[in-house]
């Protein structure tokens, strides 16, 4: 009942003059010709290649030659280079604009990381009914943290949990009102944020008890939790509780890292955030977040690279609500990954196959292969030769809608 509400609710502001469409999009038979298929499993680049595109998804991929049916768009791509569309595993993204801008970055699927008021679980609703291109969501829905702030007022039953979230009964409520309205994954937290001044990111928040509790409530819905750590202690715990991915994770000890190697546990690093932290604008300008970045940048480098070593399986996420002065995206996690050591191969399977994997959706999307979603980017050059080609995205497809496409860029007469 609370979904169709908001379908209906949001689908009438839709059709009132927002610049989104005013009726469910419709799937358009394409061919994608003349592109350089970057294949990150493989580690090859098909050149050449034609791709065919029906009712959202993949329907083959053709060599150089192949006769392309006549009732297909064909758009030329004129050798520029194709690859599976990003995946952001960490992000706050909470509005419709929001989600324009992270396609337009080449991002097509997102897993949030907490909203305050469950606006993730419309988003996912319009793109699944076909209102909206994209991104695909995977909805968090609310933080569980002790203080729940403002997204007391996210729903009536919250009102129960105004004293706080840390009694075993109030960590199962607020997980069951989770996954009620709709929550596909369930974020909680090991350690305090680094992005306000007044707390320590190493300090531990939560017990392995109570993190195992919310593990527990969740697992009776088959949702997993990703957690909100950077410090040792508390993502530890975390690990040890059975979350599914530790996100941050700027202070990892070799124990916490072999420990989510036993458990299969991923790592979410979020290594351009801290970036912003040491940088003027963005999602975070303040004297004091810079000074802690400088610190906490070379600590998360570190880190990452241990992980890596050790075989930790390490995802892309932004950490944004890709708001309009936002500075981070995929591509910059990516450019920055394979600057800490990571082969361009391997870190652009860490935005595609291997967050899929995370996300429990590796049979839909990730791959340029027939049968997975037609989520795909092309850029202006190779990123094998250059990572930083992913920065300069030339056209977005999301479940087989054409996002943008800016080729070609001669005008013809």
């Amino acid at each position: 009942m609370i979904r169709s509400f908001l379908l209906l609710t949001i689908c009438s502001f839709l059709m009132t003059g927002h610049s989104y469409a005013q009726s469910k999009l419709t799937h358009n038979k394409y061919a994608l010709t003349n592109g350089n298929i970057i294949d990150q499993e493989a580690e090859q680049i098909f050149r050449n290649s034609t791709i065919l595109i029906s009712e959202g998804k993949i329907e083959s991929i053709l060599q150089r030659g192949s006769t392309i049916p006549s009732d297909y768009e064909v758009v030329d791509l004129e050798g520029k280079y194709v690859m599976s569309g990003f995946i952001d595993a960490h992000t706050h993204l909470n509005s419709l604009s929001s989600a324009d801008r992270a396609l337009r970055s080449g991002v097509t699927t997102v897993r949030s990381s907490s909203v305050p008021y469950f606006q993730d679980v419309s988003i996912k609703n319009l793109v699944d009914e076909n209102y909206i291109p994209g991104p695909d969501m995977i909805p968090a829905g609310v933080f569980i943290t002790p203080d729940l702030g403002e997204s007391i007022l996210a729903d009536p039953r919250l009102a129960e949990l105004s004293g706080g979230v840390t009694s075993e009964e109030a960590l199962r409520k607020l997980v069951q009102i989770n996954v009620d309205r709709g929550a596909e994954f369930i974020k909680t937290r090991g350690t305090e944020r680094a992005g306000l001044p007044n707390t320590d990111p190493r300090k531990q928040t939560y017990t392995e008890n109570q993190l195992r509790i919310v593990v527990e409530e969740a697992a009776k819905y088959d949702v997993p939790i990703q957690i909100h750590g950077h410090g040792d202690e508390g993502s530890y715990a975390a690990v040890s509780a059975g979350a599914r991915s530790i996100e941050h994770g700027t202070y990892l000890s070799d124990r916490t890292l072999d420990l989510m190697v036993q458990k299969g546990t991923f790592f979410v690093p979020t290594y351009s955030t801290v970036y912003d932290l040491t940088q003027p604008g963005g999602d975070y300008d303040n004297p004091i977040l810079r000074n802690r970045g400088r610190h906490m940048l070379p600590e998360l480098g570190n880190t990452v690279q241990r992980a890596r070593e050790k075989g930790v399986k390490i995802v892309t996420g932004a950490d944004t609500g890709y708001g309009p002065n936002s500075l981070t995206r995929i591509s910059h996690e990516l450019t920055f990954f394979v600057e800490l050591g990571f082969t361009p191969y391997e870190a652009i399977r860490s935005a595609t196959m291997v967050a899929a994997e995370l996300l429990r959706i590796q049979d839909e999307t990730g791959q340029l292969a027939p049968g997975y979603e037609a989520d795909l980017v092309v850029l202006n050059s190779n990123p094998i030769q250059d990572m930083k080609a992913t920065q300069d995205v030339i056209l977005v497809m999301s479940n087989g809608h054409m996002v943008f496409n800016r080729l070609p860029f001669q005008i013809s007469e």
